[in-house]
């Protein structure tokens, strides 16, 4: 099969196309057939080389995670059903042509949904979906979301908006304002204005009740200042290089709690629920995954570097 090889740590030109051998699933798997591969910004970093205490890769090695594609051959004690199925999964190494994944593991792409949009919910969606659950957001809450225009940032102002938040959205250029804007957000504040913490206090009416962080480092830190006391901040990207310095005991002060990147980690029931929850609401357009990108799987070094340029809005995919 073809695949795309991390063959050292380094910029996006270390991702290089190879052929491998084929997978085989073992008892309890399925072989898919790859259609798409997300991309999400971790990919980046973890090909640098950086984050290795949390994640433990070594080169050579097949980057990503979230697939769709077609089921095309099962391994022993699998369903017939399941062959032929369109599905979503996250896999080891996801840069391929096939991958195996666990049969418990697979969520059915509706008929009505296209493999692209599905393969672009299968992290952000889940991700976005289970962080409103986890920080509890509701009517009248006054939501900050940095980072707004990517691919997750995107989801989380359709979800804020349609649980009755007020939203404030952080984007630069008018680009990428003019999208947030359609998708639900109340008002958005360029971060690159040196008064964006004065606009964003006034927009909120004063503080946010929420703020969702997935910029991290010193974007991150000022926009926690912004947070009311009692509050919730969740700390859940890092893009920037370092998730945000917060001061737990001065959020405990304040009583705000903290979400961190271990809020966002899921039980496989609720990885299905909340893909499954996703891809509903896509279906019934009540959300809208913004794909900015895509690029062949012989290109992903061209992938990575348009992430990595932040220039793309919303999410990059690879067609496989």
């Amino acid at each position: 099969m073809r695949a795309v090889h991390v063959t050292e740590f380094g910029g996006p030109e270390v991702l290089v196309p190879v052929r491998a051998q084929d997978p085989v699933p073992g008892p309890g798997e399925v072989l898919i057939e790859v259609a798409y591969a997300d991309t999400i910004f971790l990919e980046t970093q973890l090909r640098s080389g950086w984050g290795l205490d949390y994640f433990p890769v070594q080169p050579p090695y097949v980057p990503g995670g979230g697939v769709s594609g077609v089921v095309r051959a099962l391994g022993a004690g699998v369903e017939e059903a399941w062959l032929g199925r369109r599905v979503t999964a996250f896999v080891t190494g996801s840069y391929a042509e096939l991958a195996v994944a666990a049969a418990d593991a697979l969520t059915v792409v509706p008929e009505d949904l296209d493999l692209l949009p599905a393969a672009a919910l299968v992290h952000d969606g889940v991700t976005a979906g289970g962080l409103a659950e986890r920080v509890g957001l509701g009517p009248g809450d006054r939501v900050l979301i940095l980072g707004a225009s990517g691919g997750m940032g995107t989801l989380l102002v359709q979800l804020a908006r349609a649980r009755g938040a007020h939203v404030v959205a952080l984007a630069r250029g008018e680009a990428k304002a003019a999208l947030v804007r359609e998708l639900g957000a109340h008002v958005v504040v360029d971060p690159g204005a040196p008064d964006w913490p004065g606009r964003a206090r006034e927009a909120l009416g004063g503080a946010a009740d929420v703020v969702l962080d997935g910029v991290g480092s010193g974007l991150g830190l000022t926009a926690f200042a912004l947070t009311a006391d009692g509050g919730r901040f969740s700390a859940h990207g890092a893009p920037s290089g370092t998730f945000a310095p917060v001061d737990p005991e001065e959020a405990e002060r304040r009583g705000i709690t903290l979400f961190g990147i271990q809020d966002v980690q899921f039980s496989p029931t609720d990885l299905r629920r909340l893909t499954t929850l996703a891809f509903t609401e896509a279906v019934a357009r009540r959300l809208r995954p913004v794909i900015g990108e895509v690029f062949p799987l012989a290109h992903a070094d061209r992938a990575h570097a348009a992430i990595e340029g932040r220039g793309v809005v919303g999410k990059v995919v690879l067609e496989v």
